[in-house]
């Protein structure tokens, strides 16, 4: 069920930060008894009007750690959005015969709201959900101020044994996650220079064989299958089969089973094979020298 259903005072994306503050201060911070009231007349009777007094009390406090959370990069209005969603979970689910305020309680919800929005928008490429993750994610930056790293994409051995022990996470884990933060994503239609007109994704290498190169592979395996179909013509049935077997499978037969299969000694198929394979070579390379000499040009 919905929170709320009263309009809140909204950061519009393109500014007004000092606008929405003085609009959010103008909402009355609540005594402990009084909060404890609402509460309870949301919890007992779903009191729409006592949860949007709870919810616009704390306004403040979404909008002060939405502020911590700006070295990210992300537009601050939606930050604030993200963290008042997590503050109306909170007064859902507030229950005020614990004994604490409700501020302390929906501190964490307004965090774990923020948290989810940054690893979700950090990247196109999930960042990781597992805790290892997102303590690496909000901590590294920290860490490596406090050791006195200095914000390189490429970390040393040694710097990376330091934060993870500080963080207490793999080393691997470690360099992994600096160098994704490091490469934020970027646009392929972003242009190169302001002079040209031309886009990244303009230079980038087509590794795909072009259309000629596909088709005179194609053409060339075409020709080595009728080759081979037609050498193999050359061979009785024994001869055929044992070669097959042995080196036309994907899981050839050992000598020993052929032998079985036949009555005669691996030795005698190991005989076999190899003159029934000789005799492939030959005829495949003489049919090959007889269809490139009916594709020379006639001399004028």
């Amino acid at each position: 069920m919905t929170v709320l259903t009263t309009t809140l005072p909204v950061l519009s994306p393109d500014g007004g930060l000092a606008k929405y503050l003085r609009e959010i201060r103008n909402f009355p911070v609540l005594a402990a008894e009084e909060e404890y009231m609402l509460a309870k007349r949301w919890q007992e009777h779903e009191d729409v009007d006592a949860a949007h007094r709870l919810v616009t009390s704390h306004l403040r406090l979404v909008a002060k750690m939405a502020l911590g959370f700006r070295h990210y990069g992300l537009p601050l209005a939606d930050l604030i959005s993200e963290g008042n969603l997590g503050l109306m979970r909170a007064v859902k689910k507030f229950d005020p015969d614990r004994g604490f305020r409700l501020a302390t309680y929906a501190m964490w919800w307004i965090k774990a709201a923020l948290h989810e929005y940054v690893l979700s928008s950090w990247s196109m490429v999930r960042l990781g959900t597992l805790a290892a993750h997102k303590k690496l994610f909000f901590n590294l930056r920290r860490v490596k101020a406090r050791l006195h790293i200095l914000d390189a994409h490429d970390l040393s051995a040694e710097d990376v044994s330091r934060i993870a022990q500080e963080l207490d996470v793999p080393e691997g884990e470690v360099q992994l996650m600096n160098q994704r933060i490091s490469g934020r994503d970027s646009s392929l239609n972003v242009p190169v220079s302001a002079e040209f007109s031309i886009e990244r994704q303009d230079l980038l290498v087509d590794e795909r064989p072009d259309q000629e190169a596909a088709l005179a592979e194609r053409e060339e395996t075409r020709l080595g299958n009728s080759l081979l179909a037609d050498g193999l013509k050359v061979l009785d049935d024994r001869e055929l089969d044992i070669l097959t077997e042995r080196r036309l499978r994907d899981m050839p037969m050992t000598l020993e089973e052929l032998g079985v299969r036949y009555g005669i000694s691996r030795e005698r198929v190991r005989q076999i094979e190899n003159r029934a394979f000789t005799k492939l070579q030959t005829a495949v390379k003489a049919a090959a020298l007889q269809k490139a000499g009916s594709l020379e040009l006639p001399e004028a």
